[in-house]
Formats: structure tokens, sequence, C-alpha cells
């Protein structure tokens, strides 16, 4: 199964006693799923087919697409209901407005890269799309993925007592991610292009929401391409499975300058995610809210941080004004008002809040043993967190619960009441992510580390998409540096089928590599086509069989080779959480 329209058929009536009921409504418009026109003639959408939304533009010739989703069998499902329902005609261009994977991966499912070339297809994307796209589920990517299975809710079951969805849209699909490189880029703001007979005018918008972004106005049609700047929700600045933070100045900045430049003649706003807008009032209110939102965060942040309060102290204690507050919006069904509040701390002062007895804090575990022996026993906390849970106090009943349960990762008695806790803090959440982080870890609190199928970003076509100096990077990443710290290797690798040579050498724990160049005093050369070395990464055969085959040569020393290779680790995605 890719992706079940009818999964979240259960989001009807009223919200359930185990739900937020801010978040059952979110979810439930998040459900209607279907083709959408959203400009008479002009612009239509799909939505629902997959966590992102996919739009169409009527071109002079053909159907310009914008962010074909996660997956290439929903993107297919997708422009097959257009062709049917509306018009049937070819792709004249694609435009990905941003380099995370559930606006591109699905390309491949609505056109090849043979047909790009073919008809000379333009791929319009922002500047750094393809190198952010391909390499920001690589380098920190197992991590990365294993928790976005918490975020995205993929271990829960969805349903009154499991996952709603992600505030941000319904869920990933789990089918085949791919990737094609882009042809035009856009690095100005404003740039103009003439796209299949439309102009657009491109607004460029890196280090907010994504590392590479852009929006772009339809003069035609008066209509907005928002991307994922705006929204109705607010937006992550620090995203729970983990990345880089996002800067909401940037955010107030890109949207303010939108507000300028367009805000006067707007009648349509169309996004990445979620339902457009229509009328130029609404729009004009609809973008300074979620300006000032951003706005806000960021500059409370500065201001109380500038007065002296910590990082936890300025999350606790900020909410937004009403005037942003009470419109649905702006509120927290995927960021929330808490963890990015704590984003723009960490972006200007990291995680050390100054205090010095939080500068070398013992690990979980440790700590977790001497706060239940402090505490009398694990028996006297489980005791005293069973009369906070009946008193409704359940985030200090899973600060102390945690503690024992890293301290005694077999304390059954420990575990269910810290699943109970956060069990009842993911039926009140009013964040899709908080509430399935807090449904993750309390089913594997109960039942352990069940795998389940996930999405797989580092998919085929991603991993030989990849540029040969990331993938590079991504080796010395697997790099085991303690054992690599007791030999030194210098190698030099030629790939015939790619014109590519590069020499790498292993010392004081690291690895470096240089491209284009060969060492002299190299202990082997290695003769190797890339292709094959996507195969090795790709689990699809193993260097020594290649070897052995004839498929590698290497002129040398064979054992410093076998030796490089043995140092290379693998990850292991199930890892504990919850547990140590």
């Amino acid at each position: 199964m890719i992706y079940d329209m009818a999964q979240f058929d259960f989001l009807k009536g009223d919200a359930p006693n185990t739900a937020n009921p801010s978040l059952w409504r979110q979810s439930k418009l998040n459900a209607i799923h279907g083709l959408f026109e959203v400009v008479k003639g002009g612009i239509y959408q799909i939505r629902g087919f997959d966590l992102a939304v996919m739009s169409f533009v009527r071109g002079d010739n053909g159907w310009i697409v914008i962010d074909p989703l996660t997956a290439n069998e929903t993107a297919a499902a997708g422009y097959k209901l257009l062709r049917e329902k509306v018009e049937n005609l070819p792709i004249t261009a694609v435009i990905f407005t941003h380099s995370h994977a559930d606006h591109f991966g699905g390309v491949k499912g609505i056109l090849t890269t043979e047909e790009v070339a073919a008809r000379k297809i333009p791929v319009i994307a922002p500047e750094g799309f393809f190198d952010e796209a391909v390499s920001e589920n690589l380098i920190a990517g197992n991590a990365m993925s294993r928790r976005a299975s918490y975020m995205y809710g993929n271990l829960l079951k969805k349903g009154p007592t499991g996952t709603l969805g992600s505030g941000l849209g319904t869920t990933t699909a789990a089918g085949t991610l791919s990737i094609v490189e882009p042809t035009v880029t856009v690095s100005d703001t404003p740039t103009t292009l003439k796209v299949d007979g439309v102009d657009m005018v491109f607004l460029n918008t890196p280090g907010a929401e994504a590392p590479a972004e852009f929006m772009f106005y339809i003069p035609k049609f008066k209509a907005m391409m928002q991307a994922e700047e705006i929204n109705h929700t607010m937006h992550n600045l620090y995203t729970l499975r983990g990345a880089k933070v996002r800067n909401g100045d940037k955010f107030a900045k890109y949207i303010n300058d939108t507000i300028n430049r367009f805000g006067g003649e707007v009648e349509v706003s169309f996004g990445s995610h979620h339902w457009p807008t229509w009328g130029n009032r609404e729009i004009v209110e609809f973008w300074k809210g979620q300006r000032d939102t951003y706005r806000y965060l960021h500059d409370e942040t500065l201001r109380l941080a500038n007065k002296g309060e910590t990082m936890t102290e300025i999350a606790e204690e900020m909410k937004l004004p009403d005037s942003l507050a009470k419109k649905f919006a702006d509120r927290g069904y995927y960021g929330s008002v808490n963890h990015n509040a704590k984003a723009q701390y960490q972006l200007y002062f990291g995680w050390f809040s100054g205090n010095p007895s939080q500068l070398h804090e013992l690990p979980p575990a440790a700590e977790g043993k001497k706060f239940v022996e402090y505490a009398g026993g694990a028996d006297a906390v489980i005791a005293k967190a069973k009369v906070d849970y009946a008193a409704g106090n359940y985030r200090w009943v899973a600060t102390a619960l945690n503690h024992v349960v890293f301290a005694d990762p077999n304390n059954m008695a420990a575990r269910k009441l810290l699943a109970d806790a956060l069990t009842q803090m993911g039926y009140q959440a009013e964040s899709g992510p908080w509430r399935n982080f807090y449904l993750s870890g309390a089913k594997e609190l109960r039942e352990g580390v069940v795998k389940a199928a996930v999405p797989d970003t580092a998919s085929p076509d991603m991993v030989r998409a990849l540029p040969l100096g990331i993938y590079l990077d991504y080796l010395a990443v697997l790099l085991n540096h303690p054992k690599a710290a007791q030999t030194e290797i210098a190698l030099n690798f030629v790939m015939p089928d790619v014109h590519q040579e590069f020499t790498l050498s292993v010392t004081n724990g690291v690895m470096n590599y240089t491209l284009g160049r060969q060492n002299n005093q190299a202990d082997a050369t290695v003769t190797m086509n890339r292709s094959l070395l996507d195969d090795i990464n790709l689990g699809q055969t193993k260097l020594s069989d290649a070897i052995q085959e004839g498929h590698v040569k290497i002129d040398g020393n064979q054992n410093k080779v076998v030796e490089f290779v043995g140092l290379l680790d693998k990850f292991d995605f199930w890892f504990n959480i919850v547990t140590p």
C-alpha cells in the first residue's frame, strides 16, 4: 500500500475526548482529498494524495507542474485524474519550490529524465536546490529518519487514539522517491520567467522554511504561489525530526516583501500545503498574520533572552497575542509557540543556558540512577508519580518517570505509567507532531521497538543522483573514528563511467579527500565505476564480491582497501529513543 485516501475517513463529527478539538478540525480539513479548481481554466490542485499538494498551471501548450509530491505513484495518480477530468495535455514545465522531498520525490511518476532532455522541458528550482535535496536526508539521515517516524506517526494506527495526521497535511506516502536535476535555477529577487507562455515573477527565499526555496507570482491570474513560507498553520522554526534551525526573522521579511510587492493586486494565494485563499482583503490579512507570527516568535525570544531568561523559561512564558492566537492559520498545528521559541533561542545562543550547573550534566542513564537514588528508590518515585498522574500533572510525571526508565529500562511499572502520561499529553496536544511523538513514545514503552514500514528518503534514485563530493562526505561520517585513529590509509580512486577521479586519506581518525587529483604515494589505486559504488552503498552487491568478479581493479596494497571498507560503520535505523 503506497497511500490510502480513505485512511483518515474516521475524521467526522466532533472531536472525541482523545483528541484536541482544534487539531481534530485541522485534520478534517487536511483529509479532504481530490482534484480542485483554484482559478477557472487556469490553476488546479491535487490535495490529500500525499503529505503535500501538487499544483498545475495551464500553459500555452500543456501543464506546468508545481511540486510533484513525495512518491512517483501518488504523483502519477494525481496527474492521471487531472488529464481525465480537465484536459489531457502533456507536461511542458516542472517547478520545484523547495528542497524537501515531499515536493519533488514524485517527479518520475509524471515524466522521465529522457523526456526532459528530448522535449527540452524546463525544470525550474531555486539556487542550491539539487545539493540540498540530495544531501539533507543522507549525512544525518539515519537519525533524522528514525525521529521522522515519530513525527509523522508512521508507527501509529490512524484513528481517534492514534495519529490524526501532521497538521501540515495528512501523512507521507510510502512509495518510490525520485529526482531530476533542474535545468533552470533562480537566485535573484525578483526573477521574471516566461514558462510555457505564462509570465511568472520569482522571489528567492533561502534559509527560512528550507535552505533552498522560492515563491512566485502569476500576474495573468493575480495568483501567488506561496510555497511553504505561508501556510494555514504556524510552521516549524525547528522541526522535531531534527534539522538546522530556521530563522523567524527571514520568514517575516520574505512575507513582508511579498505583501509590499503584490498585496495591492493579489486575488488568489495557493501553496505547497493546505487550501487556497481567495479575495484581496482576506489574502493580505492572512499574509500579515503569518508575517507577524514569525516576527513575534523571533523578536520576543530575543527580548526575553536579553533580560536574562533561559530557553525553557522563555518557551514556557511566551504566548502569542490574541490578535494572532485566535486565527486558525496561526495556530500551532505543526510548529508550536513552545518549540519555536526554543528554536530562536538556539539560533542565537546554542544549547547552553549560561548556568554552569548545566554545562557538563550527566548523560540520561547515569542521571536517572542518581535521581532515583536521591528520591528514595524507584518504588517511591512511582508512588508519587501515581498521585501526580491522578491530579493531571502529566508533564512532571513524564519527567520523573523518564529518570526511572533510564535508570532501569526493565521496570515495567514505570514504563507503563510513563506511557499512560505520554498518552494523555498526546491526546491534549494541538500540534500534530507533538501528538505523534507522545503516542509513538508511549507505544514503544509498552511494546518495545517494533519495526514497521516507513518512508525511505535514501532511495536508489536519490543515491545515484548524489554529487561525488556529498557522497564522500557521507563516507567520512560513516568512518569509525576511534578505530581509524589507529591507522593511516591513502587511496586513489578512478571512475571511468563518469570520468572522475579522487584521492582519499585516513589520518588522525578522520577521512579527507580531494577531487580531481591522484596521490603518487598512495597505498593503492582502485578503478571501479561510480554505478558499482552506488550498488555497494545500496546493499545490492558487496565490495568483496565485486573484487572477486573482476568489476573492481586494485593496483597496490589490496589489504589497505579492505581495511578502509572495514572501518565504515553501518547504522541501525531502529535505535532506542524512549529507553537507553
